[in-house]
Formats: C-alpha cells, structure tokens, sequence
C-alpha cells in the first residue's frame, strides 16, 4: 500500500495515572500523531479515544469500537506502544487479528512500522516473547496447583461437581444430588451395570448437573472420582481433601479395588521400576523342590534380573533373566 493512499485510525489512552502526566493527555496525543498524518500524507479514518482505561485489558468502548470498523482504516497509528496495550499477550493476539484482516500497526515513538521488514521481524520477536511468558504462566500455575494440592488439600477450583457446591471456595454438599451419588453407588454395588444406571436415572427424569440425560460415561465420572468419599485426585495421587464425604471409604473401594485411597505416589510404569522392587518372582522352575538348588538374584545394566541357580551336587550354574 502507497503511504499517500493509507488511512490511518489514530489511537489514543490515558488511565487514571497517565491523565497527571505532561504529555500524555489525550489531545495532546492527538495532536502529535495528526502532525505525522500531516507530514506522511496519510489520511485520518477516526480518531478513537479510551479515557481512564486500563491498557492492561481489551474492555475498552473505542477500542472494541475501533475493531469492529476494522475496514474503515489501512493501518493503526498510535504514540507508543503502551498506549494500545500493557500485556505482552494482548498484544500478539491484536497483531494477529491486524495481519489476518492485512492491517498495519505503526508506533511513533518506538519507530514501529508492521509495514516494513524490520517492523514485520521486531513483530515476530514480540509475539516469541509473548508465548515465552504465556507457557511460563502456565508452569508456575501448574506448580502452585501442586503444591496446593499437597499441602492443603483443598478443590482446585474444577466446575461445581455433581453432588456439590462450592461456596466461598469451598465444596459444600447439596443433599438432593448427594443421595443420587448414593442410589448410583449401592445400584452399582448390587451388580448393575453403568448403562442401566443411567437408563434408570434418565426414566426417572433426574438431571444431571447441567440438566441434561444421564449415560454411561456420567455414571462412571461419579463412581471413579474420590471426591465422594472424601479425597481428592491430583497428577497421579490420591491425598485426603476438606470436603465433606458423601459415601464411606467402604463404598468407594467396593466399587473401585481395595487400596484405592491408598495411593499416594503415581503407579510405576515398564519404564521405570524402584531398584529394591522385582519385576517378577522367581521363576517357577527354579521353585521346585527337584532341582535342590540355590538362587541368587542380581540386576544387569539394562535393568533386567538375572537369576543364577547352582546345583547342589556341582552341576553348571544355570541363568535365567525376568525383565
């Protein structure tokens, strides 16, 4: 595009911090970017000004208003770049709606121009950088999360689950649907299956959280999750939780093995074993009483266990490895 055939939306903000600044005034910014209008021969499509807003958020009137006139204008002028936005995320989502609608974004101060190859590389380096601190946020929230876990016990804030509510932070039992949990629990403890759980409950014309039918899956989100039975599931473990238990332990480990709840630690995977935990007891053949021999056990570099068997009566030695 033609820098004379370019129509420009000029931008303008001041929050309440700003508005005691010289300088940063909204008709003071207004007058500075007219004057550049002037000189490169652009011409303005509106001028869109945010008083008393927060460029840390997009819940702006003229900054929705200017977006939703996106074709009115070629290209974005704004004074610097803390004008439009505050957080490096906002901006890289604006920057891809400006390139998908083929817009330009031009800052006067920082010399940025999305028009130019240098404007179109320093770009690509913000968006880098806001992507860098969007997984960065995400790491230490999961972190916080666990720790949390660990250590308080507490919901990690998951939509109300069936059965419960939660008030001010925490989970309290809403009876009605406590004693469905409790019908679905003792149906299943009878020898129903999940599928006629829920063909039972739906011909009952009982809701499920979000109103709607009950089926299979619903019913077996109930029966797994430890919540009822006071405990709570984070990353592979099981700890005790603050809310209050609607179904015993008894009942939850009749339904899912016993030793449920006593998990604390993820389960070991073939990958990985502890080094003092066999894969496999001693092969059966080395257990009979004909062979009257010994066993020795001892693990190889590659992780495996080798059994090496001796006859009593001065027979080769035997080996044989369990992986």
């Amino acid at each position: 595009m033609q820098s004379e055939q370019l129509r420009v939306a000029l931008y303008v903000r001041v929050s309440t911090e700003d508005q005691a600044r010289e300088g940063y005034s909204l008709d003071a910014q207004t007058k500075r970017l007219t004057a550049m209008c002037k000189v490169r021969g652009w011409t303005i499509a509106d001028v869109y000004r945010d008083e008393g807003c927060s460029g840390r958020n997009t819940d702006r009137p003229e900054y929705r208003r200017m977006f939703s006139e996106i074709d009115r204008w070629d290209a974005l002028l704004v004074l610097k770049m803390d004008r439009i936005h505050r957080n490096s995320v906002n901006f890289a989502r604006m920057m891809e709606v400006l390139n998908k609608n083929g817009k330009g974004f031009i800052s006067l101060n920082e010399k940025f121009d999305s028009t130019t190859a240098m404007g179109r590389f320093v770009m690509d380096i913000v968006q880098r950088m806001a992507q860098l601190e969007s997984e960065q946020i995400g790491e230490r929230v999961k972190i916080g999360m666990a720790k949390k876990a660990k250590s308080t016990g507490e919901p990690m804030g998951s939509p109300d689950p069936y059965g419960y509510e939660y008030c001010s932070g925490k989970l309290v039992v809403i009876e009605s649907e406590a004693e469905v949990v409790r019908r679905i629990f003792d149906m299943y403890g009878s020898g129903m299956s999940m599928e006629a759980i829920a063909c039972e409950l739906s011909a009952e014309h009982i809701p499920t959280k979000k109103g709607g039918a009950w089926c299979r899956q619903t019913v077996r989100c109930i029966l797994r999750n430890p919540l009822y039975a006071g405990y709570l599931r984070w990353d592979g473990m099981v700890r005790p939780g603050t809310q209050a238990a609607i179904v015993s332990e008894e009942a939850f480990e009749s339904a899912n093995g016993r030793g449920t709840l006593c998990r604390r630690r993820p389960r070991y995977t073939a990958a990985y074993r502890p080094r003092n935990r066999p894969s496999k007891a001693i092969p059966s053949m080395l257990r009979r009483r004909s062979w009257r021999t010994t066993a020795s056990r001892r693990i190889t570099r590659s992780g495996q266990f080798m059994w090496t068997t001796v006859s009593r009566g001065g027979a080769p030695t035997v080996q044989h490895t369990a992986g």
